[in-house]
């Protein structure tokens, strides 16, 4: 996916002769300029010309990517596979809902065939995961979580209480000190905030 333009008040986008003017701009002297700070859309709208508007980042859609790092929760699971929704693309939030699939043999890389997802991720589990297949509107996003800093970030377990981390495969509740299997993601420096 291609960054999007940044651009400020009174920059100059294009002439009035190469667009029409949506929002967040204005026309001047044959030029369309910027009202806002944000960024630049164009859109085809059936027209002969294209729309140009300028967006603030809250608005911009943003859609997931292949290779893209994601971050969803998971809402169902089956032998087969867990459903997700897509909540972050980076650290960016989703203005939209997007549906996701964690198929068993995308869960980890090695041994594939001895993953059990119901012993990987449980309903309501925070997910790190990469983006492998884009979707469409009617369908789902491929995502994969084989790779060591992907996987499960944030679960709780029966008591209500958010486990911790205790290896690869599995987490801890501090409460019951109960174990509970996931397919625990290694989360690296640069996802933590402090």
């Amino acid at each position: 996916m291609s960054p999007m333009r940044v651009c400020v008040p009174g920059e100059k986008l294009c002439s009035v002769e190469d667009c029409n003017a949506g929002t967040g701009v204005y026309e001047r002297h044959g030029y369309i300029y910027s009202s806002l700070v944000g960024y630049v859309l164009r859109k085809n709208e059936g027209e002969k010309l294209p729309v140009i508007s300028v967006v603030r980042e809250t608005e911009a859609q943003l859609l997931p990517d292949v290779g893209a790092i994601v971050t969803c929760k998971v809402t169902g699971i089956n032998s087969r596979f867990a459903k997700v929704h897509i909540l972050y693309v980076g650290s960016t939030p989703l203005k939209d809902r997007f549906r996701g699939t964690i198929r068993k043999e995308d869960v980890r890389e090695s041994e594939k065939d001895k993953v059990d997802i119901y012993k990987s991720f449980r309903p309501g589990d925070i997910v790190l995961a990469k983006v492998i297949s884009l979707g469409d509107v009617q369908s789902t996003y491929l995502l994969t979580t084989a790779e060591n800093e992907l996987g499960v970030v944030v679960a709780h377990s029966e008591a209500g209480a958010q486990m911790i981390p205790i290896s690869w495969r599995e987490m801890q509740c501090p409460q019951t000190n109960a174990k509970e299997f996931r397919k625990v993601a290694r989360v690296q420096p640069e996802y933590l905030e402090a």
